[in-house]
């Protein structure tokens, strides 16, 4: 009978019908909900037997452009890795100031200028000396301050990080849960797959703001998730990523020397191939752009230190001090060799009135020219108690448990001077000498030093509780040649464990790396001394550190008289200034009373053949204006290359530095937000819901059920007339 077909049909074109306008109605509920995209479903003609028998509705689907989402994920990536640093630029710059401004610390260097013109214009002036005092304070404090914050930036950073792949991991969760029930929902064919995907997307533009991804979708309907550079993250089961966030960062903290955790899944580091997203660009952050940071400031403050120290080493306080302890610690003074040449350095002792008691070269008179450390305090304490000298049987020259020199008359009333002359005649020019130094027990004199005062660092006006714990090379490739011709061996002393308690062979063919993995495995060195290689701009540095803090010489190990192979000087590899910004102060006794401030010489009287001390002697203190003025050598520190200038000017460069990275940080940021709502935008226009084309449809599909309704009631009456009939 025909009839009975048609209600079949008509019944099937209104469930059709009413399951279309279900669909619209969530369609138009969700127009502003987040993520959500428009629902659709394609009716099929339903034929049974060969025969029509009405439509049906196929599984709910979605409206999205799969490029588009893809684009979406790596443009917020990029926002993602611009955000965070932009946002640490913002803070950097407010520690360092502008460059113009009067808060930067391009300015605490040019106000200390001023106070050391000031007081070079009268050395006598208490007020001059208590503002150089303070102006010197202020810079020391400001690059202790600002060091530290950079350092905790640092720290926060690795928070952050540690924060990100927790979040990745939680994500990683809902999206395993969300690809089981897409899976599942599909086989069993709910319509709620649709909206499932649409979580699932969701849960993609989350993880993609924090690290770059990509993506696939198998047949079943399960996503895999994988990085950029091809790490999965998701496929059957989540593989998390795991991070151990640094607990205190210091200036020589770092992720490439160990000290700072990797980003690890299934026990792969991964952190070098996380290129884009907020983790990678904490990473900039973090091991490149703050380190840099830092290198440039310990470079100022240590061309700082020793500047004012190499002039300030030259001159004397009035009235001269009787007791001095030198800053320089050494490892072993009964085997270690100094040798003076270019000159002679002169001792004179004073009386409570300034007058010359006895005055003595340490070469021409006391007949000390080359020795060990011990043996030239001895010669210059045996005059100091001797009857024929200054008769002062307290006095004392030794080294102290640090391994500093101290020079002490012993008696309050007496003082004394060191000068460096161009001969060993009295009354001779004051002139630097060459301070040659064997610190490794032998007579290979492998370092050099100007300033007898320098070198011992017995005047110093500025000091850093930063031995020599830290060596660094210059900037090198990775792969750098070392050009060797034959083995080298490389001795390495320290104050606790003495000279040349271990040493490493370096063979022809080595590169810098093995450098490291040789030290770094060495039993004998038993991660005392740790190597690394540390980025630092376009290239590489060696750094070996003195993991117990303390000064440490490193030599090249040869007989007496041998040539040294040259790889040391080839590497550059000396003493850092790493730590200088976090530890530079002014010298204790000089806080507590600046008189201690050298201002002159002493000045040599022809008539009686005697030096004397001029409390308005100035000499030292022109010299000390002078160093800012003078350009200094600065070597690479990360985004500043090896470059000759003055201390402002340099310090003026790092400061510009900052503020043109963040000034491009906003504008790449402003242009990646830009271009993620523009894609937004070209989403929407595909995948949002359209209120007006929805109601467009809903009269459509009212329409359509109001016939399929009719046609029934048609059915129905014709039966019943039929059945009536009959």
């Amino acid at each position: 009978m025909a009839l009975i077909p048609g209600f079949n049909t008509t019944l099937s074109g209104m469930k059709v019908a009413q399951q279309q306008l279900n669909i619209i109605s969530n369609n138009i509920a969700n127009a502003d909900t987040p993520g959500y995209t428009k629902k659709y479903a394609s009716q099929n003609n339903l034929v049974l037997a060969g025969v029509s028998s009405g439509v049906s509705l196929s599984n709910v689907k979605r409206t999205v452009d799969e490029n588009l989402l893809k684009s979406y994920l790596s443009s917020n990536s990029t926002s993602g890795n611009y955000a965070a640093s932009d946002d640490y630029l913002g803070k950097v710059e407010t520690l360092l100031g502008t460059p113009t401004g009067d808060n930067s610390i391009a300015a605490n260097v040019g106000n200390l200028q001023v106070a050391f013109e000031t007081f070079a214009n009268d050395v006598t002036s208490a007020s001059a000396k208590y503002s150089l005092l303070n102006s010197a304070q202020t810079i020391s404090s400001r690059l202790n301050s600002i060091s530290s914050e950079i350092q905790k930036l640092r720290g926060d950073a690795d928070l952050n990080i540690a924060s990100a792949v927790e979040e990745i991991n939680a994500n990683l969760d809902t999206l395993h849960e969300l690809n089981d029930k897409i899976v599942k929902y599909s086989i069993m064919g709910y319509d709620g797959t649709a909206n499932l995907e649409d979580q699932r997307d969701e849960i993609l533009r989350s993880i993609s703001e924090k690290i770059d991804i990509s993506y696939f979708v198998r047949d079943n309907g399960s996503l895999v998730l994988q990085t950029k550079s091809g790490v999965t993250l998701l496929d059957d089961e989540p593989n998390y990523l795991s991070h151990t966030a640094i607990s205190q960062a210091g200036p020589t903290t770092s992720y490439a020397g160990g000290e700072i955790a990797g980003i690890y899944v299934n026990g792969k580091d991964i952190t070098s191939s996380i290129t884009d997203g907020e983790i990678a660009g904490l990473i900039e952050i973090r091991d490149s752009t703050l380190p840099s940071l830092q290198a440039q400031l310990d470079e100022l403050a240590g061309g700082l230190i020793e500047a004012i120290n190499s002039a300030h080493n030259m001159g004397t306080s009035y009235p001269a001090p009787s007791s001095l302890t030198g800053s320089r610690s050494f490892i072993d003074p009964d085997r270690q060799q100094i040798q003076i040449q270019d000159g002679d350095v002169r001792f004179t002792i004073y009386d409570a009135s300034g007058n010359q008691v006895a005055t003595t070269s340490l070469g021409g008179n006391l007949g000390f020219t080359q020795g060990t450390l011990s043996d030239m305090a001895t010669a210059i304490q045996n005059w100091m108690q001797s009857a024929n000298g200054p008769n002062l049987p307290q006095a004392s020259v030794s080294f102290n448990d640090d391994g500093q020199l101290v020079i002490d008359t012993g008696d309050s009333n007496y003082s004394f001077t060191i000068m460096d002359q161009e001969s060993s005649a009295i009354g001779s020019a004051q002139q630097n000498v060459t301070i040659n130094f064997a610190p490794n027990g032998t007579t290979n004199f492998d370092r050099q030093f100007s300033g007898f005062s320098s070198f011992f660092g017995m005047n110093d006006f500025f000091v850093s509780s930063n031995p020599e714990s830290v060596y660094d090379s210059k900037v090198i490739s990775q792969g750098m040649s070392l050009g060797l011709n034959e083995q080298v061996v490389l001795g390495f002393s320290s104050q606790t464990l003495g000279l040349n308690f271990a040493s490493i062979t370096v063979n022809p063919g080595d590169s810098v790396q093995d450098i490291v993995n040789k030290i770094n495995e060495n039993p004998d060195l038993n991660q005392t001394i740790k190597a690394s290689l540390v980025p630092n701009g376009d290239g590489y540095m060696l750094r070996i550190v003195n993991t117990m803090g303390e000064s440490m010489e490193i030599c090249e190990n040869r007989l007496n008289g041998d040539p040294a192979p040259g790889l040391i000087s080839k590497l550059g590899l000396a003493p850092s200034d790493a730590l200088a910004a976090s530890s530079i102060k002014v010298r204790e006794d000089i806080t507590l009373n600046p008189n201690l401030i050298a201002g002159g010489v002493p000045e040599f009287n022809s008539a009686s053949g005697e030096y004397q001390l001029n409390q308005s002697s100035n000499a030292t203190a022109i010299k000390l204006t002078e160093m800012f003025s003078s350009s200094m050598n600065f070597g690479q520190a990360g985004t500043i290359g090896a470059t000759q200038t003055t201390l402002a000017n340099y310090a003026a460069t790092f400061v510009g530095s900052i503020a043109s990275q963040k000034s491009n940080s906003e504008s790449n940021l402003q242009y990646q937000q830009e271009l993620c709502s523009s894609i937004e935008t070209k989403e929407a226009t595909i995948s949002g819901v359209d209120i007006d084309e929805e109601l467009g449809y809903m009269i459509m599909y009212q329409q359509s059920y109001a016939a399929n309704a009719k046609a029934f009631t048609a059915n129905k009456e014709i039966l019943d007339m039929l059945m009536n009939i009959i």
